[in-house]
């Protein structure tokens, strides 16, 4: 394997089929051809944003041309989500405020993706009443995706100190936030402060393990007690908390809105990816109590 495109990647164990086997390549190849152009990955994270969020007025006519348009938007804009962190990796040009930006894109694109589903849907059946599941779609989409990206971050966390350079707990959060000068820089902080807060309330087990290994290992793990928990994770992640990552929740995304029947995403992300993610933190904090 090209060396170049792994050292591009945060790991080829936290990455989806999808991402692996399509979207990093291509992410890779843009990425390669930007490093020496002086855009910044901040540079390509912003113009994601907008990309993405153009998507959302287009989901609302009842127009297959002008949906076929947004879903080719978000197709784009996420290929340069990829490209922005690989292009991050390869020059090393890192920060916590393009981390944080580079999570709330995905947030961006959706808010605006189910105002727009709920207005088609309003006017097609002459109600208002699916804000509701607009808000309720949105609010759970921002909780499982935190909690998917926490779980992949506490794996590479376990596969080594450079791995997981950037695991952070809550206090470690809070501490820079109260360092930081005001500005917008600490704004966004503030968010990932919040972030981070959510991650640690909804895993328990997951928290009491840390502390356990932290207190008995320092920053010495052992290499066998790494092994199991990576075995584990990589399991619960190949079949349930991948399932919470844009492809999937994009993919039924876009056949709801080409093939018409536009609330059946509303379902996919209120009931079922919630069911998804019920059985994930199970499932997870069973894995920590059993370490």
């Amino acid at each position: 394997m090209d060396t170049e495109y792994e050292k591009s990647l945060k790991s080829l164990e936290t990455e989806n089929y999808w991402d692996r086997n399509y979207f990093r390549p291509l992410g890779f190849r843009i990425a390669k051809a930007l490093r020496n152009t002086g855009i910044t990955p901040n540079a390509v994270t912003i113009i994601s944003i907008f990309i993405g969020a153009a998507a959302g007025p287009l989901f609302y006519p009842e127009n297959l041309a002008l949906n076929a348009l947004g879903v080719a938007l978000l197709f784009i804009a996420n290929i340069l989500d990829c490209v922005d962190g690989q292009l991050a990796r390869l020059t090393g040009i890192k920060s916590e405020i393009g981390r944080i930006l580079d999570g709330l894109a995905g947030d961006i694109w959706f808010a605006l993706i189910y105002t727009f589903l709920a207005l088609r849907l309003n006017r097609q059946f002459d109600t208002n009443l699916f804000f509701i599941p607009a808000v309720l779609s949105a609010l759970s989409h921002l909780l499982q995706a935190n909690i998917t990206d926490y779980y992949k971050t506490v794996h590479l966390f376990f596969i080594n100190r450079e791995k997981g350079a950037e695991f952070q707990n809550c206090a470690e959060v809070r501490r820079k936030y109260a360092a930081m000068k005001p500005g917008i820089g600490k704004v966004l902080f503030y968010f990932y402060l919040w972030y981070t807060t959510l991650q640690e309330t909804v895993t328990p087990k997951l928290q009491k393990l840390l502390q356990t290994l932290k207190e008995k290992y320092g920053d010495d793990i052992p290499e066998d007690l790494r092994l199991s928990f990576r075995r584990s994770s990589s399991r619960l992640m190949k079949h349930c908390i991948d399932m919470m990552t844009f492809n999937w929740r994009s993919l039924v995304l876009y056949l709801s809105v080409l093939t018409g029947y536009v609330w059946f995403d509303f379902f996919f992300e209120i009931i079922i990816l919630n069911i998804i993610l019920c059985i994930s933190i199970f499932k997870h904090e069973k894995i920590c109590k059993k370490l």
